[in-house]
């Protein structure tokens, strides 16, 4: 069936039910279904022929679903930036999008057209586009079809098996591909999207509040983001009696974590996935059990989805036998068909693994007794609250500040998971002020041009770096001074 078959239908068997909660606002499957309808036909009246991405700016209102949802519906990818994007670099996704249009909820609230859209996403046209880090500074786009949400939800209806009408957690912004797990697992299973607004998250009386009466039975974030949660003593089961399982991805799950979250909710399920952007969401799971977490540590990902393989190669692309480290290879159906417009990096990204769509994810892993372990990244790439972030996205922005001569950006972890970033900067002439303030001003500045999860915690002033033999900045050595 057809993904916007199986959410329409919905609307027909459960009109009622509500298919979307954010704050105070709720959206039954009726006004979902049928709004979408109208949107898709207003974006056909407003944009004639053009099947360009449109670009939806907001958060977690009710419209963005409607807004998802009709551009798909007229055949038109969309493109998601969340309101917490600065304006700087929204505007470079919008350009690097070559959007139709640029939607905000107001626009989406009073658009309407009567009748439906004309043409719908088919199987291999995009469906939703996703801007990551770039290591240039400059925003890539992640294009992903019809065909690759398909499989992927499919492999998720099937392995978890949820009821209908089921609540499920939206932490992750719709920015962000984490979002994609529970917003179409939701959707196709006819369940209630429970979203956490910026205003849960900036007061936690109000979000454990929000978490007594949502009835959430699917918990879907990072891994960070339940660490988070379980500072609170009274995170548990009786805060969250229906829960029953627990889906992390976008981070490396911790053992001390999910041994929390088994203690605290004996009724409820844990499990570890694991996958880029590229390859539409995750591609592994794994349960963690108590088995599990007496038998491994650090935790396994995972197999690979039905339909999909993973595959461990060498330097020189050659199959690695189980138990050597190598780059993560994912080939199958759920792979991208490449980034936007960016001839100049598919090429080394997206191959053919015998004759089957492949993506080369940059990650260090193994295969042991037929689980696949993550290890790393290759490159200067790391994960930060589920976030993935280019450190040499962070520096070409640090050097665009005319305060600074150069910068380099590592990462500072703990227990094996990154926790923070560290900016070793050297200004161009004196600064003023102490080093806090200093730090302050150009927090402050970046924050113009950047994400607040990307800017640094901390800034080290330097004369000079220390160099290797090579005559690079020595990050080694850098690293010893954190």
């Amino acid at each position: 069936m057809h993904l916007l078959d199986r959410i329409d239908q919905w609307a027909r068997v459960a009109p009622d039910r509500v298919a979307h909660l954010s704050g105070d606002r709720a959206l039954s499957w009726s006004e979902l279904v049928t709004r979408s309808n109208s949107f898709g036909a207003w974006l056909d009246q407003e944009l004639g022929d053009s099947r360009a991405p449109v670009v939806m700016r907001g958060h977690k209102e009710p419209e963005m679903l409607i807004a998802f949802l009709g551009a798909v519906k007229s055949g038109r990818p969309y493109v998601p930036i969340d309101v917490s994007i600065p304006e700087q670099r929204a505007q470079r996704i919008i350009a690097g999008s070559g959007a139709a249009r640029v939607l905000t909820p107001e626009i989406v609230g009073q658009a309407q057209a009567e009748g439906g859209p004309m043409e719908r996403a088919g199987e291999c046209d995009p469906f939703y586009i996703l801007f990551t880090s770039g290591s240039t500074g400059e925003p890539k786009g992640v294009v992903i079809t019809l065909a690759n949400l398909q499989h992927f939800v499919a492999w998720m209806l099937a392995e978890q098996r949820f009821g209908a009408g089921e609540v499920f957690l939206n932490q992750a912004p719709f920015s962000f591909d984490l979002s994609v797990m529970d917003l179409y697992c939701s959707l196709a299973s006819g369940g209630t999207l429970f979203s956490i607004t910026k205003e849960h998250v900036a007061n936690p009386k109000t979000l454990y509040a929000a978490f007594r009466t949502s009835g959430i039975v699917n918990w879907v974030s990072t891994p960070s983001f339940a660490a988070m949660c379980l500072v609170e003593k009274s995170f548990d089961a009786a805060m969250l009696p229906q829960l029953r399982r627990f889906l992390f991805c976008g981070e490396t799950l911790a053992p001390e974590t999910a041994a929390q979250l088994l203690e605290r909710f004996p009724q409820a399920e844990v499990w570890n996935t694991y996958g880029p952007t590229e390859a539409t969401v995750a591609t592994t799971s794994i349960r963690v059990t108590g088995d599990v977490l007496k038998t491994w540590n650090p935790l396994p990902v995972g197999a690979a989805m039905t339909g999909t393989r993973i595959e461990i190669l060498g330097e020189n692309g050659e199959l690695l036998p189980r138990g050597e480290r190598g780059e993560i290879v994912i080939a199958g159906p759920n792979v991208s068909p490449g980034y936007l417009a960016r001839p100049d990096l598919n090429p080394a990204a997206f191959f053919e693994l015998e004759k089957t769509r492949a993506y080369r994810t940059g990650d260090w892993g193994r295969d042991r007794d037929g689980l696949i372990f993550f290890e790393g990244r290759i490159d200067g790439q790391i994960k930060l609250h589920g976030y993935r972030i280019e450190l040499g996205d962070l520096e070409a922005n640090l050097r665009a500040l005319p305060e600074i001569a150069d910068a380099v950006v590592l990462p500072v972890e703990k227990e094996g998971r990154v926790e923070s970033l560290a900016a070793f900067l050297i200004p161009r002439g004196a600064l003023e002020g102490s080093d806090f303030e200093k730090s302050a001003r150009l927090k402050t500045k970046l924050a113009e041009r950047l994400p607040a999860y990307m800017v640094p915690r901390k800034f080290h002033f330097l004369e000079a770096f220390p160099m290797t033999p090579n005559g690079k900045a020595d990050r080694r050595a850098l690293a010893e001074r954190l």
